[in-house]
């Protein structure tokens, strides 16, 4: 067998296990029940979601090449200034899902990010770009993913949304992986993502539906309704990708880091996630209204 294969393979089920015990209750129930009342699940969540930010700074830093201005140096304080304001409301179960300006302010500022990137790269050579589009592009999504799932201080309930997201995700790439190596014939974006084609887009979007049907039916306690997040994250996920992999050509970068081996980088392994968490945030805020 493949030697690269093997190491994707262990890196990847590694991956998937740090990602289910620390978006899970299971987690917790691992390590207290070696020592007994060591820790919560939320600590685990927030201290996965705290490592991928820092981690997925460093690579957008590293991927943009900043020079040697103040920029480089200011991105990380931002970054962190952002993410605590975040965390000081999830600890305090300060997320309700309202109408508020602020929050939808924040999630359009994703989105002009994105067409920035897209439409107007020439922006994003400058440091002072640089430092704009990785403070939106990093830590605004990671700090709207500490919103997701519901916990309780007083006892060991810990929701599930954020783990069924990554499922979705997963299922979305994969499905959309192989349609398209069996059924492809028209490229989705050829200058940017080669390898992405509109039946495979198709495929992902209906079969990652169907799964998500399931959830819907064994998993009423999540919030919202699973087929539409479903949807969502069907439809935008490979936007993640294609994001990331315009990032990366916009640059001349090939992985944004190693960190995963035979994988890439946070920010390679997670750019779904960076996208998909504020669709389906801002769904959360809709869905209230509804």
């Amino acid at each position: 067998m493949d030697k690269n294969l093997i190491q994707r393979t262990i890196s990847g089920l590694v991956y998937v296990a740090i990602i289910i015990l620390c978006s899970t209750p299971l987690g917790a129930q691992l390590i207290n029940s070696i020592f007994p009342g060591l820790i919560q699940q939320q600590y685990l969540y927030y201290g996965l979601i705290s490592l991928l930010l820092v981690v997925g700074t460093w690579e957008c830093v590293k991927i943009m090449k900043f020079g040697k201005g103040y920029e480089k140096w200011v991105v990380y304080p931002l970054v962190i200034f952002i993410f605590y304001i975040f965390s000081k409301r999830y600890f305090h179960h300060d997320f309700f899902f309202d109408f508020r300006l602020s929050e939808i302010l924040a999630l359009a500022l994703i989105g002009i990010a994105v067409v920035t990137l897209f439409k107007f790269p020439n922006e994003l050579y400058f440091d002072s770009g640089k430092l704009i589009f990785t403070v939106i592009y990093v830590a605004l999504p990671f700090s709207f993913a500490l919103g997701l799932p519901k916990f309780s201080s007083y006892s060991d309930s810990f929701s599930l949304e954020v783990l069924f997201l990554f499922i979705l995700i997963w299922s979305s790439d994969t499905f959309a992986y192989l349609v398209g190596k069996f059924f492809g014939k028209h490229k989705m974006a050829p200058k940017i993502s080669p390898k992405k084609t509109w039946e495979g887009y198709i495929g992902g979007v209906v079969l990652t539906l169907v799964l998500s049907y399931f959830v819907e039916q064994y998993q009423p306690e999540l919030r919202g309704n699973w087929m539409f997040v479903g949807f969502l994250v069907a439809a935008f996920a490979p936007l993640g990708d294609l994001v990331e992999s315009q990032l990366k050509r916009s640059f001349g970068v090939k992985d944004s880091g190693n960190i995963i081996p035979g994988h890439g980088g946070v920010l390679d392994r997670l750019d779904s996630f960076i996208i998909c968490v504020p669709v389906v945030y801002l769904y959360f805020i809709l869905e209230k209204f509804i």
